[in-house]
């Protein structure tokens, strides 16, 4: 199979495509033939911070296909079968390998295209706001990057469960095109005090809830706006170079941190109903996520640069085959 992969941790210039063998069929896997692939956040942080399980490494947690074999205790899925696949790595590939606890079905004329943004972006989402936000109808929620995938996904959660959605963005024009996701009210936070721009917004009090998917990029400024006992989810980054909590700075407002990894539930049967509800959302047309960019797979090189600097709208793409 032709697959992208690497044999040291640096930036997207480290990864190659070429010929690998395909990966075996054990009991419990779910063979993918991959059409869409998802690059996640975490598949760039991977490249740069973690060590390469083994060598040669196919990285990417994510995407969407058709189950082309399954192992003989499988029993959701056989041959044919429309199916979302993550995996801790392998999804930069034509085939991918997935445990049947990591696949979750795609409905029937439901765009492969859409359904390999779903689980990691609208899941993580999902969880940072309920399951371990605690949000409430009323609560100020500020999402930090909010014009990436998972921001985007936030928006809508957070809006439609009655929130008000604040969002932060590189420009104006960002700003207007994420508020027909459910943001109310946008903060360029190149040219604009995020602190205080919360703090007005809310009569003084803070926002309830931060969600910093940029790594911690303007962390200061976002310990500011959130109010004492409030919610803080650290879910993801943008960058390379990662903040640090001080001991007092979280003793000084009772503030609530929680590290979200969202991936670490996907095998679970909530998750599983979980991302049911979701894809049918999505097939229905009540949850959107705008593709900003579509690649081929052997373009990876250019597509994690892409994701890394070019600040997409939405999620980007790659195409295995093309």
């Amino acid at each position: 199979m032709k697959a992208v992969h690497y044999s040291r941790n640096g930036g997207p210039e480290v990864m190659e495509y070429g010929d690998l063998p395909d990966p075996e069929v054990g009991p419990d896997t779910v063979l993918i033939a991959v059409e869409w692939i998802s690059i996640e956040g975490g598949d760039l942080l991977n490249r740069i911070f973690s060590p390469p399980a083994q060598t040669p490494f196919i990285p990417g947690y994510q995407a969407a296909g058709t189950v082309k074999a399954v192992g003989e205790a499988v029993t959701r899925f056989r041959p044919g079968d429309r199916v979302l696949g993550f995996n801790w790595n392998g999804s930069h590939a034509e085939l991918f390998a997935v445990p049947e606890r990591y696949a979750y079905p795609v409905p029937e004329g439901m765009d492969l295209r859409l359904a390999a943004t779903i689980p990691v972006a609208f899941g993580t989402a999902h969880d940072s706001l309920f399951e371990y936000g605690d949000m409430k109808p009323g609560d100020f929620v500020l999402v930090q990057g909010a014009a990436g995938g998972v921001g985007l996904a936030a928006v809508q959660f957070a809006s439609k469960a009655g929130a008000t959605v604040i969002g932060t963005a590189s420009s104006r024009e960002r700003l207007d095109r994420i508020k027909p996701f459910g943001l109310h009210h946008g903060i360029d936070y190149r040219t604009e005090d995020i602190a205080a721009r919360c703090k007005e917004i809310t009569g003084g009090k803070g926002v309830d809830i931060v969600l910093d998917l940029a790594g911690g990029q303007g962390k200061d400024a976002l310990m500011r706006a959130v109010k004492p006992h409030g919610r803080y989810a650290v879910i993801g980054a943008a960058a390379g170079t990662l903040p640090s909590f001080g001991f007092f700075e979280l003793i000084r407002k009772a503030l609530h941190v929680v590290g979200i990894s969202f991936g670490r539930d996907m095998h679970t049967p909530r998750v599983h109903k979980l991302l049911a509800e979701i894809t049918q959302q999505m097939a229905d047309g009540e949850l959107q996520m705008p593709i900003a960019a579509e690649y081929a797979l052997s373009d990876a090189v250019e597509a994690h640069k892409y994701v890394a600097e070019g600040h997409p709208f939405g999620r980007v793409l790659m195409k295995a085959g093309a």
